[in-house]
């Protein structure tokens, strides 16, 4: 695996590193949506939420299409939302042991 290809693919884990941004991208993953939608899931103010999705979409992770006086945002990697099904089923089986994780203390 070339050294460009790791930097590429963590650009894309340190994009999603903020709880705001992964916030939005679970969003996306649901489908299209408006700037203003975006800014009001995240609850900050427009130039926050201007920032962590240019973080995102330098990261290759989302892309936007401006319609009049609107910005819409997709997510370009798709097989994120099969990341996130993967944490969100692991999330809820705490005290589950792991095949290949070390049980000793």
């Amino acid at each position: 695996m070339s050294d460009k290809l790791l930097e590429s693919q963590a650009a894309v884990f340190k994009a999603l590193g903020h709880p705001s941004r992964l916030l939005m991208v679970k969003a996306l993953a649901g489908g299209e949506r408006c700037v203003c939608e975006l800014r009001t899931l995240v609850g900050a103010d427009m130039s926050t939420v201007s920032k962590h999705l240019t973080v995102l979409k330098n990261a290759g992770v989302v892309e936007a299409d401006r319609r009049g006086n609107n910005i819409y945002y997709r997510l370009v990697l798709t097989c994120l939302s099969g990341v996130f099904t993967c944490l969100d089923a692991d999330s809820r089986c705490p005290g589950v042991q792991r095949p290949g994780k070390c049980s000793c203390s």
